[in-house]
């Protein structure tokens, strides 16, 4: 049962509420466990997406219906991220003004509608399009996703378990490895079926995740900003029950004083992204361009190195996905506690930096052909054990550094700008590279890569938040907070 509410008063307008407090001083309980199943899910969708993209590009090049080619691949890849940016941007600002609840949902019945079409694709232009509608879905659940894992977990683990969660793209990346690797097996099924087929994948792992979402609460400090004050503690009391806390007026808990609004101006959310805090919004756009050319351009783009330089049948690109995916899943893993310890800027500034230096090692090994196709392999798995915990901590920054009432928009505001900058580029860009049949020229690329990852690794050092183990309302004060004892 919930308890009596004392911890909220109401002043003139003020309310002054405990409830970001009881959250964060919360034991790890089967509930965290279920947000970081039910709401992480949307890496493991993306990642599938993105593999079945790369590794089915051989087939989609032989199809008789489709006959693709390089550069047209490119191009899809292109689209889904152009519909990311713009789903992360609408479905962002619905997020701030509607709830997070409402809009994991509308976004997930988006993917799981439009994934599902792109398997009837009759031409290249119905694949583009059905694609662009992926990446909105996708890109909706970005926004809506990290903010209400931002506001659920505690502050003293908060890194690590975004860090896992934005991880777990890998786990997609295997599955849609492990797919393409039976469904392109001529041995197997048809590959023009097996192709049509393995998006289906993303429609039935859809299903299973909007079933999940439905034991998810709204994110009670979204609630307390907009006046809702009894529905939050209500959810906060069924969180700690399922903990096994329960709460006391004797804890004594930091009180957040809250001016509640229906909604916030957009012309105060801008003032507060270009001018209040304009130091964090070069850090978040530096981070987030650098990440979104570096692993778009590359990823997207891996199997085509693998078909065109190294003759590797397209049925088999699945094989050499795994080992890339478990480098890119180990780094967050292992790595993630430490920016929980040894701090957001000493991790981001080091793991981007070794991910821009290796880059350009292995791009060197590539351009003067001594690597083989499983070392190539090898030494990317190396590379991204340590980009893809960079990449997910840029995530991690722009989800934390920012106010309550604009966070799902200023996720969607630099996903945007950093993925249409650097995600919609690097695709379309490596693919004119590699189809240029020069190893020079997609060494010319990676080097591009690693000089954003270097300086983004050095404005990271200088001015990234600290903001370890720090309640969220300490990192960025609410917009429409109010000093203690005030009335106005």
């Amino acid at each position: 049962m919930a308890a009596p509410a004392p911890s909220i008063s109401e002043p003139s307008a003020v309310i002054a509420t405990d409830v970001p407090a009881r959250l964060d001083r919360l034991p790890w309980s089967r509930f965290h466990t279920l947000v970081v199943v039910a709401l992480g899910v949307t890496w493991i969708l993306d990642g599938l997406e993105v593999t079945l993209a790369g590794s089915l590009s051989g087939a989609l090049k032989d199809s008789p219906a489709l006959r693709f080619t390089n550069t047209q691949i490119g191009m899809a890849g292109a689209a889904y991220i152009a519909g990311a940016v713009l789903g992360a941007l609408f479905f962002g600002w619905l997020t701030d003004r509607l709830g997070r609840k409402k809009l994991f949902t509308i976004t997930v019945l988006v993917y799981l509608a439009a994934t599902a079409c792109t398997a009837f694709s009759w031409n290249f232009w119905s694949f583009v399009a059905f694609r662009f509608l992926t990446g909105m879905g996708i890109g909706g659940e970005y926004t809506a996703i990290n903010s209400t894992i931002q506001e659920l977990v505690p502050a003293r683990v908060r890194g690590w378990v975004d860090l896992v969660i934005n991880g777990s793209f890998w786990i997609g990346a295997a599955i849609g490895a492990v797919g393409a690797i039976v469904l392109l097996d001529p041995a197997v099924i048809d590959p023009e079926l097996g192709r049509r087929l393995a998006f289906f994948i993303g429609a039935a792992l859809g299903l299973v995740v909007l079933i999940l979402r439905q034991w998810i609460p709204e994110s009670p400090r979204w609630l307390i900003s907009h006046g809702r004050a009894d529905e939050a503690m209500a959810i906060v009391a069924a969180i700690e029950a399922r903990a096994g806390v329960t709460w006391s007026a004797d804890e004594n808990l930091p009180l957040t004083h809250l001016r509640p609004r229906a909604v916030t101006p957009l012309g105060e959310v801008f003032r507060a992204l270009f001018v209040t805090h304009r130091q964090r919004a070069l850090v978040g756009l530096s981070l987030m361009v650098a990440q979104a050319f570096f692993y778009n351009a590359i990823f997207f783009t891996y199997a085509l190195i693998l078909t065109d330089f190294y003759h590797v049948p397209s049925q088999a690109i699945g094989w050499f996905i795994l080992p890339f995916a478990a480098g890119n899943f180990l780094g967050p893993l292992i790595l993630g506690r430490f920016f929980d310890t040894l701090g957001r800027r000493t991790m981001i500034a080091a793991t981007y930096a070794l991910s821009g230096l290796l880059l350009t090692g292995t791009g060197y090994l590539f351009w003067r052909d001594v690597l083989t196709a499983q070392q190539l392999t090898l030494c990317w798995s190396v590379v991204f054990f340590f980009a893809s915990a960079a990449a997910s901590s840029a995530y991690l920054t722009v989800s934390e550094t920012f106010p309550v009432e604009m966070r799902a928009l200023a996720i969607a505001a630099f996903y945007a700008v950093g993925t249409g900058a650097g995600g919609v580029a690097g695709p379309w860009l490596f693919g004119m590279l590699i189809d240029t049949g020069s190893r020079g020229s997609v060494f010319a690329g990676y080097l591009l890569g690693a000089v954003l990852m270097l300086a983004a690794a050095v404005i990271a050092a200088r001015y990234a938040v600290r903001a370890e183990r720090q309640p969220l309302e300490s990192v960025a004060r609410p917009l429409n907070a109010a000093d203690a004892h005030s009335g106005q």
